[in-house]
């Protein structure tokens, strides 16, 4: 039991989960593939998505874990509620047991008040404290002109009211979301939506663990005849990671817990309209009045 507490303590410390925002063309998979060092993600400069809907990437960077959930494809303020709430529901699962930074990327340029909506609307359906786990990054740092980040700001209203709600925080990125994820305690941003897609997930990697429990067994029984003592001890450890990480990968990719994320963004789309609806910036939307369907 108190190995188990100290492998979850250190993977609170050591693990870190970003998914990327922002509008196709700005930098999102650039910026993925500039935090992890490696070229996981496709970059085109067209403002065509080069992925469809979510992709995710891991590597150890600086000691620390890092995950990347490039939303490329999601995140689009053309989409409809129900076109963005049915993307959505693929990608959450990469996301589990929760994130610990929402990266918003923008380029300097227009960014106007429909950009500044869709990100309302995406924040909605992951929870009211997402905010809090929010960072904003500009790419393109020489579209600034010369001007700094303060300067630009100011001239874009919509980028202004956004600026209100999420802090400036660009440099030093890495530095920044371990301050964040200090301030809270190293605990990861959570909500019902995503405790629910984990519970799914952890019981399908179960499943395919007892599921490959004896070829386990087997590859069990070949490491005692080839090592010994601690060495033993070290090569299990090591079999049992692999193994669970191999289930976890699976149980992510299985479509079988779909079904209990599409039943909670079921409910949760016809409260987000409601709410939507009631606000003065979507009553003129004809974009958000399409069939209520997922």
């Amino acid at each position: 039991a108190h190995l188990l507490e100290e492998k979850h303590f250190q993977q609170i410390f050591i693990s870190l989960r970003i998914v990327l925002l922002g509008k196709t063309g700005v930098g999102k998979s650039a910026t993925g593939n500039t935090i992890l060092d490696e070229k996981f993600f496709k970059v085109n400069l067209s403002s065509s998505s080069v992925t469809k809907v979510c992709w995710k990437a891991t590597k150890n960077v600086n000691s620390t874990k890092v995950a990347v959930i490039d939303t490329t494809g999601l995140f689009d303020p053309s989409f409809t509620i129900e076109e963005m709430v049915s993307r959505i529901k693929l990608c959450i699962p990469l996301s589990t047991p929760g994130p610990h930074v929402f990266l918003l990327v923008l380029q300097p340029g227009h960014f106007t008040k429909e950009d500044r909506d869709t990100v309302d609307i995406f924040l909605k359906i992951f929870g009211e404290d997402a905010n809090k786990h929010t960072m904003i990054l500009f790419t393109h740092g020489d579209k600034f002109e010369g001007r700094n980040i303060q300067e630009f700001v100011a001239d874009n209203p919509d980028l202004k009211i956004l600026f209100k709600k999420y802090a400036m925080q660009v440099d030093q990125l890495f530095e920044k979301i371990h301050k964040i994820n200090s301030e809270h305690g190293g605990r990861r941003y959570t909500s019902e939506m995503l405790e629910k897609a984990e519970i799914a997930i952890q019981e399908e990697k179960q499943r395919i663990l007892m599921e490959n429990e004896e070829q386990r067994s087997r590859e069990l029984e070949d490491l005692k005849i080839k090592y010994e003592a601690e060495a033993l001890k070290q090569a299990i450890t090591e079999l049992w990671e692999r193994k669970e990480r191999e289930a976890r990968e699976k149980a992510e990719r299985n479509n079988t817990y779909l079904k209990v994320i599409a039943e909670f963004l079921s409910k949760f789309c016809n409260c987000l309209y409601k709410s939507i609806y009631s606000t003065k910036s979507f009553k003129n939307d004809d974009s958000f009045r399409n069939e209520r369907s997922l």
